[in-house]
């Protein structure tokens, strides 16, 4: 199996994991209680919905993909690859969550994806 697959995996799950979670809280119209032990009560009633929940797992199932990548490549080489969460997360969310498409957030991404490629190969 290639070991960039574990990689992906990992990317995978972590940009599943912030994109459900955005979807979800906003579909439930989520304002946040005023007292710390409202938002805590809140906050474990959220994480019994199976969507939210589904966002908690996936980080941990990335986490096992990334041990895995961990046996395969130096850290120096396989961090710079998270750096495409953010692409994928802004793409996403700009697709399917009607995020802001702004020329600063394009701008800085390319910024990130050279500086992946320069990191990456040099």
């Amino acid at each position: 199996m290639n070991p960039y697959f574990y990689i992906f995996g990992t990317l995978f799950f972590t940009v599943y994991g912030q994109i459900v979670l955005k979807w979800r809280l906003t579909s439930l119209k989520i304002q946040l209680p005023d007292t710390l032990s409202e938002k805590i009560f809140y906050m474990v009633k959220l994480i019994f919905d199976p969507f939210i929940f589904s966002g908690f797992a996936s980080a941990f199932i990335a986490s096992l993909f990334w041990m895995a990548a961990m046996t395969k490549f130096e850290l120096t080489h396989a961090y710079p690859f998270m750096s495409l969460a953010p692409a994928l997360v802004f793409l996403i969310g700009v697709l399917f969550l009607g995020e802001s498409f702004t020329i600063g957030k394009v701008i800085g991404l390319l910024l990130i994806m050279i500086g992946i490629v320069v990191t990456v190969k040099y």
